[in-house]
Formats: C-alpha cells, structure tokens, sequence
C-alpha cells in the first residue's frame, strides 16, 4: 500500500533523522511506528476497555478464589488505628 503524507519541514526532519539513529529507510522506520501503535492499542488495559458487569464478573471471581480463603484474617491490632496513623502522619 502506498500512502502519502504532507508533513511539516520540522516534523518531516525529525522522522528522517530518527530513523537514521535506527538504522531504518524512513519507510521502514514508518511501517515499524505503525504495527507498534497498532499492536500496542490491540493489548490495552483492561480497565480501558471492560464493562462495569465484566468489572464485576472479574472482582467476584477474585473475591471467591482459594487465594483469598487461604490468607488468614488481619488482627484487630493491624487495622487499629494506631497502627493505621503513625506518628510521622502526625506531623505533616
């Protein structure tokens, strides 16, 4: 596929100058861009492109894995909140 750009002086002399640095044709340097921000946008987050309800699926799930029924419950002493707030919250 053939495809032209018209490109700013400043723009068009960085990305020449960029693939030099790579060792790249500027074509080639362009072809690489390309497939790795399209790549890169295939792999997004999950956050970024999950459904409340899948949010949700996926948080039950982890709330009812054996990892959590496994972990003994925190003591009253570790969630007190003196052990919470430390002297040093204090004085900022």
């Amino acid at each position: 596929m053939t495809i032209q750009l018209q490109l700013k002086p400043e723009i068009e002399a960085r990305l020449i100058a960029e693939a030099a640095a790579q060792g790249l044709s500027v074509e080639a340097y362009l072809a690489s861009l390309i497939e790795n921000s399209l790549m890169s946008h295939e792999e997004s987050f999950f956050y970024q492109v999950s459904t409340q309800q899948e949010w949700e699926a996926i948080l039950t799930d982890l709330i009812n894995s054996p990892a959590f029924s496994l972990a003994p419950p925190l003591s009253d002493a570790a969630i007190s909140r003196e052990n919470i707030y430390t002297r040093e919250d204090e004085m900022l």
